[in-house]
């Protein structure tokens, strides 16, 4: 069995399409990740602005955001369907480092990520104990 890793996927969709149908278009993306083994963690609009340069003659876009975990094996089925999918003008996948996974799915959900219960005495302590050893080499 493959290793299970979260992705972060950038569009850029027809800002027609999706003004047309916001709901339909995030459907139809979140749809195409489950049917391809994937698990939908968090997805929202980030922007809408104009392009930089024209894409397939599309002058503005609108930039959406998806979090998943998902098999790395099922990514290229995956990005085959969002190649096909209408709404979609470009996008980007990348995998997420597994330590950054929940300071940023937290931030995508609007929430303010505390960290782990526990985590800031043992980086304080960590830091005491490094500062000792600095301490004991110095003396010798």
């Amino acid at each position: 069995m493959a290793k299970v890793n979260t992705y972060e996927t950038l569009f850029i969709l027809d800002s027609n399409h999706y003004a047309r149908d916001p709901g339909g278009v995030a459907k139809q993306l979140e749809e195409l990740i489950a049917e391809n083994g994937g698990e939908v963690q968090v997805s929202r609009m980030w922007m809408e602005q104009k392009l930089a340069y024209p894409i397939d003659k599309h002058q503005k876009g609108t930039y959406y955001l998806i979090y998943f975990s998902m098999e790395g094996p099922n990514l290229t089925k995956l990005a085959r369907g969002f190649a096909l999918a209408e709404p979609v003008i470009r996008e980007l996948t990348i995998r997420l480092d597994p330590r950054l996974v929940e300071p940023i799915l937290a931030n995508a959900r609007g929430e303010q990520f505390t960290g782990p219960a526990g985590a800031e005495g043992a980086d304080e302590e960590s830091t005491e104990n490094s500062g000792e050893a600095v301490a004991e080499t110095a003396d010798a």
